[in-house]
């Protein structure tokens, strides 16, 4: 039976962890051991943080309409509700780079929404 040596595989393994953990302190990007517990936590923290991702932009979202709907005289659970009536279908998204981007076009759309609800 032929010998075979066994370290290409390992050694390959233990460089593909070490790639990862480069720029982790002290053991944790150098030792395997260490650096593969590391590896681990900070893929399950990239996991767990692109979805905590999501709900933080949709905050950044209702805040930046918050704040230009008070400037037009609607707090944003009325903006929202008059929308909805007056079937203005917009995501919170587009609604918050519209206020940042194009401030007389949110005015308008606040106006508009304002009058479909009063009428």
């Amino acid at each position: 039976m032929p010998r075979v040596k066994r370290g290409m595989t390992s050694h390959r393994r233990h460089k593909k962890i070490l790639a990862l953990t480069k720029g982790h302190r002290a053991s944790k990007h150098s030792l395997i051991r260490r650096a593969s517990e590391s590896m681990a936590k900070s893929l399950y923290y990239a996991y767990v943080h692109r979805r905590e991702r999501k709900g933080d932009m949709r905050r950044l979202w209702i805040l930046r309409i918050n704040a230009a709907s008070r400037a037009q005289g609607l707090k944003y659970g009325q903006f929202m509700n008059y929308l909805r009536e007056s079937g203005i279908d917009i995501n919170r998204k587009m609604l918050a780079d519209m206020a940042v981007r194009e401030p007389e076009a949110f005015s308008s759309l606040v106006t508009t929404a304002k009058e479909k609800v009063q009428a």
